[in-house]
């Protein structure tokens, strides 16, 4: 069974719809691409997709643990390189919340470090991951 369907608009604009839930997204290519940028490109929903997937499984973990994640955010920074046109960097910088012991701390860290997106991600990408707690 298909997750998604992916529909061309035009104009470099393609309609998203996940199928289960009906929820849809548009994508645009980028400025820099002959787009308008008028919401994320293809390549942006890869990059935040990571930053997505880690949170959810830190979400996870967490609540495996008793801990609190509500709140959390990620700042998503994507660099592309040329010949090919691709993604060559990830940063993305974690805020976490306070009063979270050291040792949950690390468990949380190697949950989104070994989250199936990064997995899934080709390794000449660099990933910057930053976490910062309280």
């Amino acid at each position: 069974m298909s997750t998604a369907k992916v529909t061309y608009l035009g104009n470099l604009r393609c309609s998203n719809e996940h199928l289960k839930s009906r929820n849809k997204y548009n994508t645009d290519a980028p400025t820099d691409n002959n787009g308008k940028g008028e919401a994320f490109s293809p390549t942006d929903t890869v990059a935040t997709g990571l930053a997505n997937c880690m949170l959810t499984v830190m979400g996870i973990k967490a609540n495996a643990i008793n801990v609190l994640l509500d709140g959390a955010t990620a700042m998503v920074t994507k660099t592309m390189a040329a010949e090919p046109r691709r993604i060559s960097k990830i940063e993305i910088v974690f805020d976490l919340p306070e009063g979270i012991d050291l040792k949950s701390q690390k468990i949380l860290e190697n949950t989104g470090n070994t989250c199936p997106v990064h997995y899934s991600l080709h390794p000449d990408i660099e990933k910057v991951i930053t976490f910062n707690w309280g």
